[in-house]
Order: C-alpha cells, then sequence, then structure tokens
C-alpha cells in the first residue's frame, strides 16, 4: 500500500537521505530504528507528506504523492494518514473527545459521523469515561491515547508515530505498544513506527533499520 522509491533528502551541505527503498504492506506493522540523526524522523514526515524528498517517489494507495500541490496534498494527508508524534499535541482548551475530533472537522466530514466515530474511539481505547476531560485533567498514557484516536478519527490508510512512547513511563509504554497490535487486530490498521525502544521494535512484523542514509 506505501512505496518509497530512492528517496534523498540533504539539509544544506548534509545529506540525510541517500537513496532510500521501502514498502509497506496493508495490515503491517513496521518499525524503523538507527542512531540518533540517521535519518529516521525525516524519513517518515517524507513518507507522510509534512516535507519534501530531493528526489524520489512515493506512491500511497495508488496515489502519487509527489505530483500534487500542497492543497491536494494537505486533503489527501487529513483523509488517509494520522499520525502520533512523541509529545501528544492536544490542544489545552479542548476535550478528550473535541481533540480527537478535529481532523474530521478540518476534513469537512459530517459533524454527527465525526462525534460517532470519535465516541467510538473513545469507548475502544478504555477511554469513555474521560471524554469530557481536558488534556491537564488525563494522565500521560491517557493523553497518548487520546492522540491515537485523534490519528483514527478519519479512519486512514496508514498511521506513522514518531517515538510514541518516549515521553511515557514503562508501564505506559507496554500499554501503547500492545494497543498497535490491538488495532491493527481490530481495524486492519497499518502502523510505522520510528522508535528507540528496542522492544516495540523487536514487536513489529519488521524491523528496518537507516544507517548512512540508507535502509540495511
Amino acid at each position: 500500500m506505501l512505496e518509497g522509491k530512492d528517496i534523498h533528502k540533504s539539509y544544506g551541505n548534509l545529506p540525510v537521505l541517500k537513496g532510500v527503498d521501502i514498502k509497506v504492506e496493508k495490515g503491517e506493522i513496521v518499525s524503523i530504528v538507527g542512531a540518533s540523526g540517521a535519518g529516521k524522523s525525516t524519513l517518515l514526515h517524507i513518507l507522510g507528506t509534512l516535507d519534501r524528498p530531493e528526489s524520489g517517489a512515493i506512491t500511497l494507495n495508488g496515489q502519487h504523492i509527489n505530483t500534487m500541490d500542497r492543497k491536494q496534498m494537505a486533503a489527501f494527508r487529513n483523509r488517509s494518514i494520522g499520525f502520533i508524534f512523541q509529545f501528544h499535541n492536544l490542544l489545552p482548551e479542548f476535550t478528550a473527545l473535541e481533540n480527537i475530533c478535529i481532523p474530521g472537522h478540518l476534513g469537512k466530514r459530517n459533524e454527527k459521523e465525526v462525534l460517532k466515530r470519535g465516541e467510538e474511539l473513545l469507548n475502544m481505547l478504555g477511554l469513555s469515561q474521560r471524554s469530557n476531560h481536558k488534556p491537564a485533567e488525563l494522565s500521560g498514557g491517557e493523553q497518548q491515547r487520546v492522540a491515537v484516536a485523534r490519528a483514527l478519527v478519519n479512519s486512514p490508510a496508514i498511521v506513522f508515530a514518531d517515538e510514541p512512547s518516549g515521553n511515557l513511563d514503562s508501564t505506559n509504554a507496554k500499554e501503547l505498544h500492545q494497543l498497535f497490535f490491538d488495532l491493527r487486530k481490530n481495524l486492519q490498521q497499518t502502523f510505522v513506527i520510528v522508535t528507540h525502544n528496542e522492544e516495540l521494535a523487536l514487536m513489529a512484523d519488521r524491523k528496518l533499520e537507516i544507517v548512512d542514509g540508507v535502509i540495511i
């Protein structure tokens, strides 16, 4: 469902990605590991359309991402891609349910359908009693589960996660890791996860390592 071919990216005179090739199948959980500065997050941002490569081709569900303009890419990203980051990035003035529903509202989907989907995800993630709580009233693990629900509210084809458990204690990290596999089982959700957590990396269907700007 996702294919990247010969992806290159530099920052100034520093080449970060030097011809990366990657394929991900539907329903697969793939981890990406490597030393700090190896280009893991850069690759994730390019695959997720948050950044553009200098050269190379990316196809997601048959769509050639490189040929889209910024407006087309933003609409495609909202519809087809979910993101989970190390820091949950929840908006403090909104409740858990309101935060989850934001991507649906931005995509101009039916408001009742978005709310229903948000409530379903809260229930699925064990947060139904926390729907009206604001982020400051939630634990770190709960906040990150809200962020997971937000990533899923538009039923994306793929979810990209960048160090999703990097800001959690070991107990919450394990619960989050298991959650990804539960979501794959229940929703056939596809995940690409950048992580320094060796346990999570090894749980994945495949572990890819970036060294010197290429996947080995």
